[in-house]
């Protein structure tokens, strides 16, 4: 099912941006300066910052008027983002390479998470696969230009499996899903809460930190943001990085009371809408770097040493061997913008 494609995401883009071109010339000055209202995209990881969302924190900490858009995929996101209908969002490191090598004119602000074992390949029970070897001919479920897209590519040909022997189905979440439960597909790489229910009756062939361990090529999900609205608003992302900060901080330090009937998984559920018991197995497969972590060249400092831009142009450059971009950028750090977290470390 090819409802949408590394070309018509190219040409929607490229549309976006004329578009974006043609509201410059014909309106001056910033366009978020002074409504004190933003649009933010999300998705439905199961992360800390969920809770934060839904007990309205980043309103209360910034006093913006603050509207939240679901959307299905990391390339839904950038797409919303280079439209400019959305400000901020959340995309896997694969989708923001994408949006990035195709001249969005956005910037990675925040280390959501370092995907680690969040992320994983699932063979379905009687499909007659147990190995990575065995998905030769067999279909695969996954959500094309998504970290979990690159990975699937990454690790077929870590296992000596050609991609173009397999039938990788470019489907959505909620497609793979349904695909699943109508027994239409072998296997899907995804993420939770997909992923908690294909395990149900399924077999993890490999997970994102097995492939990252074995290839060196590690997969993130990031905060993101239009240049413009970040240039005319530093004080709303600012205190939008401690508002993630924080839920972080306090899932790292207290994770034992992030509990099934706690408050704060009640609120990661409703958002991601993930099943509550899912959500505490969920979180802990995750790895959720700290302000100064996120700041170091382990992640967002060091510019083009940063570990995000040398993430991001490794995703990029295996992306285009596969056909799914046609540009590279010689460095990715001008898509890495330390200075929001080093401004919430400051303060």
């Amino acid at each position: 099912m090819q409802r949408f494609n590394l070309a018509r995401l190219s040409a929607v883009i490229s549309a976006a941006l004329v578009s974006a071109l043609s509201l410059s010339l014909t309106f001056s000055g910033p366009v978020f300066a002074d409504t004190h209202e933003v649009v933010i995209a999300y998705q439905d990881m199961v992360v800390p910052w969920r809770y934060a969302q839904a007990s309205g924190a980043v309103e209360k900490a910034t006093g913006y008027k603050v509207t939240f858009r679901k959307l299905d995929s990391g390339a839904d996101v950038i797409r919303a983002l280079a439209s400019g209908s959305v400000q901020l969002g959340e995309a896997g490191s694969s989708p923001i390479a994408a949006g990035l090598s195709q001249g969005v004119d956005i910037s990675l602000f925040w280390i959501l998470d370092n995907i680690n074992d969040a992320e994983a390949l699932v063979a379905r029970n009687g499909s007659g696969v147990n190995s990575l070897a065995d998905l030769k001919g067999k279909k695969i479920g996954v959500p094309y230009v998504s970290t979990s897209h690159f990975h699937t590519l990454v690790a077929l040909k870590n296992a000596g499996v050609n991609p173009a022997d397999v039938q990788i189905l470019n489907l959505r979440p909620a497609e793979v899903a349904a695909a699943w439960s109508r027994g239409n597909i072998d296997a899907a790489y995804i993420w939770d809460p997909v992923l908690a229910k294909v395990k149900q009756n399924g077999r993890v062939l490999i997970t994102s930190g097995e492939v990252a361990k074995r290839t060196g090529e590690a997969t993130f999900d990031g905060f993101v943001v239009s240049r413009k609205f970040a240039s005319a608003n530093p004080e709303f992302v600012t205190h939008f990085v401690k508002v993630l900060a924080e839920a972080d901080a306090d899932y790292r330090a207290n994770h034992a009371a992030w509990s099934v009937g706690s408050p704060q998984v009640e609120g990661v559920a409703k958002e991601s809408g993930a099943n509550p018991k899912d959500v505490p197995a969920s979180l802990a497969l995750y790895a959720f770097p700290t302000l100064a972590q996120q700041a170091s060249s382990a992640w967002l400092g060091g510019g083009a040493q940063a570990g995000a831009a040398k993430s991001l142009l490794a995703t990029a450059a295996f992306l285009k061997t596969q056909g799914t971009i046609q540009t590279v950028l010689p460095d990715y750090s001008i898509g890495v913008d330390p200075e929001f977290v080093q401004r919430a470390l400051a303060h």
